[in-house]
């Protein structure tokens, strides 16, 4: 009866995607999909040449470079100290579920040994596939691996760059061709998603260098990039891999998450999100520690722990996962930092992971004192703050129990009107980052 209830499913689930969109995900991918609105914590991880000079994945852009003088980087980027298995077991002891690794960024450093370009990884003194070596590690170590992968590129001729929002001194004198542009991510796609094993799915960037910027009322794209055949491809070679494209837009027909790049789902802090949120997909927000994604030596702005936690329980709470950055030092070394941090979320999670791991999006969006998650039966509230000892709130299920996540200490509640109950909390010893309330109600 439960292989028939999947199945019903799965083939509902498929039919509404197709009837909305003209895309049918496949039974694997559908399966894919319900595992990802369950892992709720990866890590993405930013590196590659442009960590060298230790200003971020844009100095190219940001400081006029051209493709002449950046190409020297090939011989500046030596990561003798790389560790796959460190890595990837940073992000396992964090309780992190799946790795976005960077492949090839906007400045169009392939981190893997590619047929396609010499502009790789393989060309330098260290010489070795980065991608084949976490693969690996990840598969080995039952982590899952996306891969990150830039439409845009500042470093090719044959990229449409006249059009394009950034990368305008990079010294290209040529025209771009996407025919050729459009077969040579074809080719490079192939390539990572038929020699490194199971890939859990493609995080794409880089379509709104061809818009207007966000927020604007038309950002339709200056170039037809083709992402029917290019995700049309993924879904031939690996039918689970799942696809999302950052380009700060309504999902387009062949995708399968949303992410939000520095915000929760329905918020627009960054100035980026102005999309609506989709209620049929799995969503993600992807976010720093400090305030850059690839290495920056001046970037000491690092959020709390306190502050990462309590991300990650809002956005459990909104029903999405965090994926949340580090960028290696050039030498393959993780910063201390980024560590020490991640250490600790995976000891809050070692403890905590019952009320995030799993859950779905609470009956209320996230609130200044906190977030709601919730699992079956189970209804978890995070406390992050209180004004007063009492918690009002306005419930929708039936409570049956009230105890504390922690040590199952009975907490006192008491039904009001209008379907208010308001949660006593005087005699509780709050934690400073996160008291949860477990709830047993009745839906």
């Amino acid at each position: 009866m439960k292989k028939l209830l999947i199945a019903i499913f799965i083939i509902t689930n498929s039919l509404f995607v197709f009837s909305q969109t003209g895309y049918a995900p496949s039974a694997e991918n559908l399966q894919a999909r319900k595992w990802f609105d369950s892992a709720r914590f990866g890590m993405f991880i930013h590196w590659g040449a442009f960590s060298v000079p230790g200003a971020g994945e844009w100095v190219m852009n940001n400081r006029n470079i051209t493709v002449d003088d950046y190409k020297r980087l090939l011989k500046f980027f030596n990561p003798v100290d790389f560790d796959a298995h460190k890595w990837v077991s940073t992000a396992k002891n964090a309780g992190m579920q799946y790795i976005t690794l960077i492949t090839r960024h906007h400045d169009g450093f392939s981190d893997w040994d590619t047929k396609q370009s010499d502009w790789k990884i393989t060309n330098t003194h260290w010489g070795k596939d980065a991608v084949k070596l976490i693969a690996d590690e990840c598969h080995k170590q039952g982590v899952k691996l996306f891969v990150y992968y830039s439409l845009l590129d500042w470093y090719r001729e044959d990229y449409p760059h006249e059009t394009g929002r950034t990368g305008q001194h990079s010294g290209r004198k040529g025209h771009g061709d996407y025919a050729s542009y459009l077969q040579f991510m074809k080719n490079q796609l192939t390539e990572l998603l038929t020699n490194y094993g199971e890939i859990a799915g493609v995080w794409f960037d880089g379509y709104w260098d061809q818009t207007a910027p966000e927020g604007a009322e038309d950002r339709s794209s200056r170039i037809n990039w083709k992402l029917d055949e290019i995700y049309a491809l993924i879904h031939k070679l690996q039918p689970q891999c799942l696809i999302g494209n950052n380009h700060h837009l309504t999902p387009f027909p062949g995708e399968d998450f949303q992410m939000f790049e520095r915000d929760l789902p329905g918020e627009n802090k960054s100035g980026l999100s102005f999309q609506e949120v989709s209620n049929k997909m799995p969503l993600e927000t992807c976010e720093t520690m400090n305030d850059s994604w690839g290495f920056s030596i001046t970037d000491d702005n690092y959020k709390s722990v306190k502050e990462l936690i309590q991300l990650l329980v809002k956005d459990a709470g909104l029903g999405a996962n965090l994926l949340l950055n580090i960028g290696p030092m050039p030498n393959g070394d993780i910063q201390p930092e980024f560590s020490e941090r991640l250490k600790a979320m995976g000891d809050w999670l070692k403890m905590n992971g019952e009320t995030i791991y799993g859950t779905s999006a609470g009956f209320i969006r996230p609130q200044s004192w906190g977030a709601v998650t919730e699992k079956g039966n189970k209804v978890y509230l995070h406390v992050f703050k209180t004004e007063g000892d009492k918690l009002f709130l306005k419930f929708p299920y039936k409570i049956k129990s009230a105890k504390l996540f922690a040590d199952n200490k009975p907490v006192k509640f008491q039904l009001l009107a209008d379907g208010y109950v308001m949660f006593d909390l005087k005699n509780i010893q709050m934690d400073g980052v996160d008291t949860i309330i477990g709830l047993d109600v009745t839906k």
